[in-house]
C-alpha cells in the first residue's frame, strides 16, 4: 500500500473497493432498506459548521481523554465488526497489530473471527468485548466468565438488534453466515483473485466464539437475517441490563441508544458509558443520525456517564464536532475496515493516523488548545438552524 498517495478515508475506501469482490464490499457499505439512515449518519456532520476562535495559543494542544477507566491519547475507539476475516485474511489480529502501540480501545465482536483469548493476548489494552444478551443466557454467562478470565477492560452491550435490519444488498448478493465459497461460487469472485484464493484455501469462516453452541448457524446456507432472527431475544428489558451490569461489575457501555430517555435508563441500569449508534444505518431505517443525538443525551446525563458517538466518522473534523456537542469520544467501523481491506495492519494504522492528523489540525485552526474548551458555541447549524 502506497500510504503517501492515500490522503483521506475516501481514498482508502476506493482502494478497498478495488481489492474486495463486490458482495464483500457491499457487506461493508450496505445499510437497511433504502439506506436513508446510512446516508444521513454521514451527511448530518456536514450540517454543523465551525465558528472558530482567533489569536489563541494553540502551540501545545491537549487532546487526551478517558474512557473505560483508561487514559487515551486520542478520543477515538474502534467499534466491533462481525466477520472481519471477510476483509483481510488476518482479520482482527491485523487490526490489533495496528492499535497495539496507539493505546486506543478496540472492541471484539461476538461475531468476530478471532477467539476472545487470542484477541486478549494480541491487544495489550484497552481491550473490549461486544456482547449480546442471548436467548441462551448460558452463552452470555460464558462470555462474561471468559472476558473476566482474559482480562478485558470493559463490555459493550449491543441493544438494537431485536431483529435483523432488512439489509437488501446482502440479500441480493446471497450472503450467508458463514460465507460458503464452493467452486461454483468462487467463479463469481474470479475478478478478485488476491482475495478469493486465500479465502477459498484458508481456514474456514466461522464465528469462533459461538461455534460450539450455535451449531445451527453452520448448517446449509443460513442467511444473515435468519441467523440473527434465530439467536437474539425480543423480550429483553432494562432488567436484563441490570442483571448484566451486576454480573459483570466492571466498565459497561450500552451501544445502540439514540434517545435521551434511554441514556438515562442505561445509567440507572448500571452502565457507565453510552454509545450513540444506529448500527451504521443497518438496523432501523430512518433512525436519527448519532451526531444529532449527542447534545440532548449530554444534557440528559449531565456528565454522569461517558458518551461515545458511533457512526458516520470519516474525517477528524467529525470528531471535533461530536466533542463540541458533548461527546467524550467517537467510534469508527467502516473507516478502519476500509484501511484493513486496502492494506491490512498498515492500512488500519494509516486510517487512524489520517483521522488523528485531521483532528489536531481542526482543533488548531478552530483556536482550541484543550478539549475542555470545546463546547457547542464552536458550532452553528448550516443555514442558521
Amino acid at each position: 500500500m502506497q500510504a503517501h498517495r492515500i490522503h483521506d478515508i475516501a481514498d482508502l475506501r476506493r482502494r478497498a473497493a478495488r481489492k474486495l469482490p463486490r458482495p464483500i464490499f457491499d457487506y461493508i457499505e450496505g445499510g437497511a432498506e433504502d439506506e436513508l439512515a446510512l446516508r444521513d449518519s454521514r451527511a448530518a456532520f456536514d450540517r454543523y459548521r465551525f465558528l472558530p476562535r482567533m489569536l489563541t495559543d494553540v502551540s501545545s494542544p491537549h487532546i487526551e481523554t478517558e474512557l473505560f477507566g483508561r487514559r487515551l491519547p486520542l478520543p477515538l475507539m474502534l467499534s466491533p465488526t462481525g466477520l472481519t476475516r471477510l476483509f483481510h485474511k488476518r482479520a482482527e489480529l491485523a487490526v490489533a497489530e495496528a492499535v497495539r502501540d496507539l493505546g486506543l480501545p478496540y472492541c471484539l465482536s461476538t461475531m468476530g473471527t478471532t477467539t476472545m483469548e487470542e484477541f486478549a493476548q494480541a491487544v495489550p489494552g484497552p481491550r473490549l468485548f461486544q456482547i449480546y444478551i442471548f436467548r441462551d443466557r448460558g452463552l452470555t454467562e460464558e462470555f462474561l466468565d471468559r472476558a473476566k478470565a482474559a482480562g478485558y477492560d470493559g463490555l459493550v452491550l449491543t441493544v438494537d438488534t431485536a431483529v435483523a435490519g432488512h439489509r437488501q444488498r446482502d440479500l441480493v448478493n446471497g450472503l450467508s453466515i458463514p460465507p460458503r465459497l464452493t467452486l461454483r461460487g468462487f467463479l463469481g469472485f474470479a475478478t478478485r483473485p488476491a482475495w478469493s484464493l486465500p479465502a477459498l484455501l484458508g481456514r474456514p469462516f466461522e464465528f469462533v466464539n459461538v461455534a460450539h453452541r450455535a451449531t445451527g448457524a453452520q448448517d446449509g446456507d443460513t442467511s444473515l437475517h435468519a441467523y440473527v432472527a434465530d439467536q437474539f431475544d425480543r423480550s429483553l428489558t432494562w432488567a436484563d441490563v441490570e442483571w448484566l451490569a451486576a454480573r459483570w461489575s466492571g466498565p459497561l457501555a450500552v451501544k445502540g441508544i439514540l434517545a435521551a430517555a434511554d441514556a438515562r435508563r442505561a445509567l440507572d441500569a448500571g452502565a457507565d458509558t453510552v454509545m450513540l449508534s444506529n448500527h451504521g444505518g443497518r438496523q432501523l431505517e430512518s433512525a436519527m443520525a448519532p451526531i444529532d443525538c449527542v447534545a440532548p443525551v449530554a444534557d440528559a446525563v449531565g456528565g454522569r456517564m461517558k458518551i461515545v458517538c458511533d457512526g458516520g466518522i470519516r474525517r477528524g473534523r467529525d470528531i471535533v464536532k461530536a466533542l463540541a456537542l458533548g461527546a467524550d469520544a467517537c467510534s469508527i467501523g467502516r473507516a478502519y475496515l476500509y484501511g484493513l481491506a486496502a492494506g491490512g495492519a498498515d492500512g488500519v494504522r494509516h486510517a487512524i493516523e489520517l483521522l488523528r492528523s485531521e483532528y489536531e489540525r481542526t482543533l488548531t485552526l478552530a483556536g482550541i488548545a484543550d478539549r475542555a474548551a470545546l463546547g457547542p458555541e464552536l458550532l452553528r447549524r448550516a443555514g442558521g438552524a
